[in-house]
């Protein structure tokens, strides 16, 4: 029975899960599943996940939510034919984990923080925000500098997490010409991660639409 994947396109984090789910070649049951019209506060998803977060992911016994904690998950449960996703070895699976605890607590953060005010609010940008953007993304480049990928020259969970967040960063105007290696990186994971186009560059497509209906609003 394939795993059930409670989810919302246009959530970076869901992004994520789903293209590596593509990666390990799992089929999931998609239930798009949208907090803003209060689909995560029902008494049935609250069975489920009593924080009322998505993603949220359902495998027979167990049920996982916050997004790098399920990218963990599959590539240990699911990644048998590439267990360079996460890699076995103590110092390169702890260099992928600072990188994802990077991207949840600065670049995904910083995302998180300027856009939205603006898509739940209707505020205008705060400059302020603005910059912790830039400042997560000049770190990212200084990162990448003499590798193609966040860990190495093999992608990881690291990559499926940190690709998300700056792909909407991008989408949404953030200009990424000073990065270099950032803009060399995101084109490597467009090319090498199955299902790139549908899974997260469309949904991008429409974050900016909003994003730009929003700030004219």
């Amino acid at each position: 029975m394939a795993p059930t994947l409670y989810y919302m396109d246009r959530s970076p984090p869901c992004r994520s899960v789903r293209m590596m789910a593509k990666a390990v070649g799992l089929e999931l049951n998609l239930v798009p599943t949208d907090p803003l019209n209060g689909e995560t506060r029902t008494k049935e998803f609250l069975a489920i996940n009593p924080q009322h977060t998505i993603p949220t992911l359902v495998d027979e016994d167990i049920t996982l939510w916050e997004s790098r904690a399920i990218l963990q998950y599959l590539a240990n449960q699911y990644g048998c034919k590439d267990k360079k996703l996460y890699p076995k070895d103590a110092v390169l699976r702890a260099q992928v984990d600072r990188m994802l605890y990077f991207d949840f607590g600065t670049l995904g953060a910083a995302f998180l923080n300027f856009i939205l005010p603006v898509m739940l609010h209707k505020e205008k940008p705060e400059s302020e925000n603005l910059a912790k953007i830039h400042e997560a993304l000049a770190l990212l480049d200084q990162y990448l500098e003499g590798h193609f990928f966040a860990v190495g020259n093999r992608l990881t969970i690291a990559d499926y997490a940190l690709v998300v967040s700056a792909s909407s960063c991008e989408a949404i105007g953030v200009e990424l010409l000073q990065y270099k290696n950032v803009k060399r990186w995101l084109t490597r994971c467009k090319e090498q991660m199955p299902g790139y186009l549908e899974l997260n560059e469309k949904p991008c497509e429409n974050i900016s639409k909003m994003f730009k209906t929003k700030m004219r609003i």
